[in-house]
């Protein structure tokens, strides 16, 4: 089984363990997951099975949107609401206060300078931070720029605020509650997440671990496993042509000349989806004017 499957984390368990637990169900060894959630945080997780895996980082890198709950008036170690106290300060219920949320809550949007908390995995001098925070010790984390695509105010509840929040790669959404809380001069951590999407993989489509079980055992879970191929639905269709010359070059993850290839008038695509002669997907290849092929960018064939 090749692709990837949208599945459910639910709280208690952490990305690794919804990748040995599916590999379990699946009884398969080649399963990866697609960017990590705190035990506490539930939601979509995009799980690559066989030669999907070669997906990983890939959607790793894609724009993701999260639910969060925000509590004003406590600030915790590691910034969500599972952490050790540091302060706590009363919050004015007030239209006042209520205006200044607001206006804090949008100002985030675009980009911003944000440092990583403690308690990441995230390396300093090869030792994960979580690793040193647990130890005591906090060392110096430099600002990365991260991007706040959208951000709204889904329900304001003094002293809580729940967010919708679609952001780049990289991003701590923890963090920026805890940003918020610190603009606003009176502190504040999340107390809940919940992944809404990840890409094109969206909660509402999102199956829990019970469900691909059963799906495995009613033998219908293959059509709740989205191909390799479609993630790169928007590049269009190279086929080779019915000749053995195209078929063992990309094979064998080759380049080869346009002609090579089963379109009528040999157009020259920039970037395409390529199949051999009998429809298997190969790869994504582009096309190289100065050498006058199209070469291999990512292939899918045989392991990861």
């Amino acid at each position: 089984m090749d692709g990837i499957i949208n599945v459910y984390k639910e709280k208690g368990y952490t990305s690794h363990d919804v990748v040995a637990k599916m590999r379990g169900i699946l009884r398969m060894k080649k399963i990866g997951h697609t960017g990590t959630l705190d035990p506490d945080a539930e939601g979509v997780l995009p799980v690559c099975l066989g030669k999907g895996t070669k997906l990983c980082d890939m959607l790793t890198d894609k724009t993701k949107e999260y639910r969060a709950a925000l509590l004003l008036g406590r600030e915790t170690d590691t910034q969500d609401a599972t952490g050790k106290t540091l302060a706590i300060q009363a919050v004015e219920v007030s239209e006042e206060m209520e205006a200044a949320v607001r206006e804090a809550v949008l100002s985030f949007q675009g980009t911003y300078m944000q440092i990583p908390p403690m308690y990441s995995a995230l390396k300093v001098n090869g030792k994960k931070l979580y690793e040193l925070a647990r130890a005591g010790k906090e060392v110096e984390r430099q600002p990365r720029p991260v991007e706040i695509l959208e951000i709204e105010i889904e329900k304001l509840d003094l002293p809580r605020a729940t967010l919708r929040v679609v952001c780049s790669k990289g991003t701590y959404i923890r963090t920026l509650c805890h940003d918020i809380g610190k603009k606003l001069g009176c502190g504040g951590c999340m107390e809940s997440l919940l992944r809404t999407r990840v890409d094109r993989f969206r909660l509402t489509d999102s199956l829990r671990l019970a469900e691909i079980e059963k799906l495995r055992d009613l033998g219908d879970l293959e059509s709740h496993v989205l191909p390799v191929d479609a993630v790169f639905a928007e590049l269009p269709e190279l086929r080779m042509a019915e000749e053995r010359e195209g078929d063992k070059l990309v094979h064998n993850g080759n380049p080869f000349a346009p002609e090579l290839a089963a379109l009528s008038g040999n157009p020259i695509l920039s970037e395409a989806r390529v199949y051999d002669s009998q429809g298997q997907f190969i790869g994504i290849y582009r096309y190289d004017g100065t050498k006058k092929r199209y070469q291999p960018q990512k292939l899918f064939l045989g392991g990861s």
